[in-house]
């Protein structure tokens, strides 16, 4: 069961850092042009787009959906594991 929730852990860990990636890759937009950019804009923006049709970016500039995003993804998290020790 040990191996389970490490598993998972590192799931849920590798997400968030894919979305922060993608958070500092916005503000730098000649990152946008790596192709691991691209990998990590393509898994995470079909989770953030959730977000940004319920709250859209602020004057097109101010974009919270990673920020509701992590609160989520935390919360899931907490979840998951509450039901996995349970």
């Amino acid at each position: 069961m040990i191996y389970v929730i490490y598993t998972v852990r590192l799931i849920f860990t590798v997400y968030t850092l894919m979305i922060v990636i993608c958070v500092f890759g916005s503000w730098f937009p000649s990152l946008r042009h790596l192709r691991f950019m691209d990998f990590v804009v393509h898994y995470t923006d079909p989770y953030l787009n959730i977000f940004r049709r319920l709250i859209p970016p602020i004057n097109g500039v101010l974009d919270l959906s990673p920020l509701i995003g992590f609160f989520v993804l935390q919360l899931l998290q907490k979840l998951v594991f509450m039901f996995m020790l349970w």
